[in-house]
């Protein structure tokens, strides 16, 4: 059992020291997300399985707050309604289940964040369409191949690995950085 946590923590490690090398798509996403604030916009958060999660866990904080009491942003992980997600489902079908709550609720001013640690989830690329139809930036996280999400996001985070755990986890690593990047922005050292 030793071996096996010892070997998942140097995997994981030896993914996150790679993490230098996408260190300026992390800045150009922060970069959006600050430039859709100071415009007035909100941040859409949307992706399958751990990837919902990971879009509440970034709305949060967002919302409430990573390291600073601040005032709020807005932010919305579009994960969440289950009456909307599942009437959507029902309805269109579970590929439209984003891309019908992009096309209601995004605003020029906003930013989408597309989660996907494959790249290829069919109703993530969608919604990907539907944000680059309405001219909203869109930022992607995803896998060191990017899928199918390579060439169709304004800036791709491509973890430095194809294992779905270490992918997460880069993925939450560099979404906390663009959160305290956005705070300091926004709001200062203080």
């Amino acid at each position: 059992m030793r071996d096996l946590i010892n070997s998942y923590l140097k995997i994981t490690a030896s993914a996150v020291s790679s993490m230098s090398e996408i260190a300026d798509d992390i800045k150009k996403a922060a970069e959006l997300i600050i430039k859709s604030y100071k415009s007035g916009g909100k941040t859409l958060i949307f992706g399958n399985g751990g990837s919902a999660a990971d879009a509440q866990h970034i709305a949060t904080e967002l919302v409430s707050k990573f390291r600073r009491v601040r005032s709020a942003v807005p932010a919305q992980a579009l994960t969440t309604n289950t009456s909307l997600l599942t009437a959507i489902g029902n309805d269109f079908g579970f590929r439209d289940i984003f891309s019908r709550q992009v096309e209601a609720c995004a605003q020029n001013s906003d930013v989408a964040v597309a989660i996907s640690t494959s790249g290829n989830s069919e109703n993530v690329i969608k919604a990907i369409q539907s944000a680059r139809s309405r001219k909203i930036p869109v930022i992607g996280f995803t896998s060191q191949e990017g899928g199918k999400m390579k060439g169709i996001c304004d800036v791709l985070i491509c973890a430095p690995s194809n294992l779905t755990s270490h992918v997460q986890e880069c993925h939450i690593i560099a979404a906390h950085i663009i959160c305290e990047i956005v705070e300091k922005e926004l709001f200062g050292d203080k």
